[in-house]
């Protein structure tokens, strides 16, 4: 069975995604299907060659194409290339060019890579190994007839970040009580009647014989409590943010080819 590689160009990852789940949708197995990003091809910003779409699709791609490639995922677009048994192609065009691929000739004449006229030949030539001219918004590179292909993979690492949690810190303000004494001095008057002999009874002349009522008041002090309130200290709740660099290792997988030629064995004579 023949199998291409039909590779599709769009402006934005959100684009690029729903083709891949419409391809699914379709019964397009997704081992089948990968997309190229900035993020992917280890580029950042608009840094990305148009070489590298050469040595990933081999050279039948054309320079101007090359560099639409180029420019459009270097602003954040995404290339989705899909495996197909040759008999799927045509299916899988439809689907891929409905979520709005880029015209690549199309986007080379806006951008001045091109004249008119070299992109109306571009769209009637006849249909190259590597191109689909009735299809201009994508195109394919595949194995020709009398070929077998084998294909190597190989992973890259991807590090992300994500926010977790690491616990909390709780500062809780609550009121204890605390016994304390203190010492006061009280002062109290009392009344003491002391009766006493008069030493000359005969000294008073005049005696005053009416009744008279005396009073004489008692005191005592008493402790009584005031309370009052003064700031001792305050307590300052800060987040301190603290950057390390740490070391993620793990393993990612490449497949490698090994040619061996074994030769024919020659029936031993008895």
């Amino acid at each position: 069975m023949t199998y291409e590689k039909i590779v599709t160009l769009y402006d934005s990852a959100k684009h690029a995604n729903e083709a891949r789940q419409s391809l699914e949708a379709a019964g397009f197995p997704p081992s089948e299907i990968s997309t190229l990003t900035n993020a992917v091809l280890g580029v950042s910003g608009n840094k990305l060659d148009a070489g590298i779409w050469h040595h990933l699709f081999g050279h039948d791609i054309e320079q101007h194409e090359a560099t639409v490639y180029a420019r459009v995922v270097g602003s954040g677009g995404s290339v989705l290339t899909l495996r197909v048994p040759q008999d799927d192609v045509p299916r899988a065009l439809g689907i891929l060019n409905a979520q709005r691929a880029v015209d690549v000739q199309h986007r080379a004449l806006q951008e001045g890579l091109i004249s008119a006229t070299e992109e109306a030949a571009a769209q009637a030539a006849p249909p190259q190994p590597a191109a689909v001219a009735s299809q201009p918004a994508v195109t394919r590179a595949g194995a020709t007839a009398g070929e077998e292909v084998l294909r190597l993979a190989e992973e890259q690492l991807e590090v992300g970040k994500r926010l977790v949690s690491e616990g909390t810190t709780r500062i809780r303000r609550f009121v204890v009580e605390t016994p304390v004494e203190k010492q006061i001095t009280l002062h109290e008057e009392h009344v003491r009647v002391i009766r006493r002999a008069i030493a000359n009874p005969e000294s008073m002349g005049n005696i005053d014989w009416a009744d008279k009522t005396v009073e004489a008041k008692e005191t005592a002090e008493e402790p009584f409590v005031t309370k009052s309130a003064h700031l001792t200290e305050e307590v300052v709740i800060q987040r301190e943010g603290v950057d390390h660099v740490q070391t993620v290792r793990d393993k990612v997988r490449r497949q490698q080819v090994e040619v061996e030629r074994v030769p024919k064995k020659e029936d031993s004579k008895k």
